[in-house]
């Protein structure tokens, strides 16, 4: 049986990234050494990180004066790294989702934060509205995509202080205007590669401004400096990236997998409208084109083991929602096919069937 690969990361990558990955464990660009083996110094490593470090630049038509980074340490090292290197007087933080609480909580440990807006009170169902972006931070913190709850900031807003967003979950989902951001970052492991790697987009001219002393491996200049080569940087992962990438470029681009990914979240979210055993969970226009989230209508309830069950006996994986929110989430990150959309779906008509 086919199975239809819904998990919210690490998640489903390319089928040519796993082969091109695959072939590469055995060997590399043809050196007879394998991938897992290699020296990051080696001329061939060097062209793989300069490649994808160019490919990222190229499809999110990145300006002059940015640089991008490939780090370890996922997002979540990023949330420190931030403050670590911008925060001196106040920063100001939109929180939409428990990965935005976290980026605050460890932001509160360097400096006044402000957080300008919360969905909390609806329990994250909904993006924030109407709110003021103080002009005295030093910078504004927005989490583009949430993946736990299903919520997603789809434009590029006006900020009068440094604009960062964690695009951890919907990097290359859509058209991105860099130009706005001074800073966009991000674990791998949703639309890029496997776990293990964080990319950074960071306009150069925002370092420097702080008094405090940074330890060396937490400096975004120090990587700037060294092309995120000071130190071994996750070579399977970056690999990895490179060959989605290029995958993506093939494609057409982020353009045309925008269009792509529209319709497979309307399709889905078409469906939950439809169907009488399920509804949605955020406010319609801030759906989430990546993480679609559901529960069992009212009255209900007592049906959500049984449609999981069913779900995954036609070989949904991953649908479960998160141990904090429970319900179903079905991820469409990049890689997923349409073909897998159209398979939920149809088991959600199946199940409706089978249970009137």
């Amino acid at each position: 049986m086919k199975k239809h690969n819904f998990y919210a990361g690490p998640s489903i990558l390319p089928e040519i990234t796993l082969e091109k990955t695959a072939e590469a464990i055995h060997d590399f660009a043809g050196t007879g050494i394998s991938l897992m083996s290699i020296s990051h110094r080696s001329k061939e490593f060097v062209a793989v990180m300069d490649e994808a470090q160019q490919l990222f630049k190229d499809l999110l038509n990145i300006p002059e004066g940015y640089s991008v980074l490939f780090l370890g340490g996922g997002a979540s090292t990023q949330f420190a790294m931030i403050p670590y290197n911008l925060l001196s007087t106040k920063a100001a933080y939109l929180n939409t989702g428990a990965w935005s609480t976290k980026a605050i909580k460890e932001a509160k440990l360097f400096g006044k934060v402000d957080v300008v807006a919360s969905s909390e009170d609806k329990n994250f169902s909904y993006i924030p509205k109407g709110y003021s972006i103080p002009e005295d931070a030093d910078y504004f913190h927005i989490t583009t995509n949430n993946t736990i709850y299903g919520s997603e900031i789809k434009y590029d807003m006006d900020s009068p202080v440094p604009l960062i967003a964690d695009m951890s979950s919907d990097i290359l989902s859509r058209p991105v205007d860099v130009s706005k951001y001074a800073l966009i970052y991000g674990g791998a492991q949703k639309n890029l590669a496997p776990a293990g790697v964080a990319f950074v987009i960071i306009r150069d001219d925002i370092l420097g401004k702080v008094d405090r002393a940074i330890p060396t491996m937490l400096n975004y200049q120090t990587h700037i400096s060294k092309g995120s080569m000071f130190n071994t940087p996750p070579v399977f992962a970056v690999f990895a990236l490179l060959q989605t990438l290029r995958w993506l470029k093939d494609l057409g681009g982020v353009d045309a997998m925008h269009r792509i990914n529209e319709k497979k979240a309307a399709l889905l979210y078409d469906e939950i409208e439809r169907n009488s055993f399920f509804k949605g969970t955020v406010n319609a226009e801030d759906r989430s084109i990546m993480n679609v989230c559901f529960v069992m209508k009212s009255g209900m309830e007592a049906k959500e083991k049984a449609f999981l069950d069913f779900a995954t006996e036609k070989g949904m994986v991953g649908i479960k929602g998160h141990r904090s929110v429970g319900g179903f989430r079905a991820s469409l990150y990049n890689a997923l096919p349409m073909e897998s959309v159209e398979a939920l779906v149809a088991c959600m008509r199946q199940f409706e069937s089978a249970n009137k």
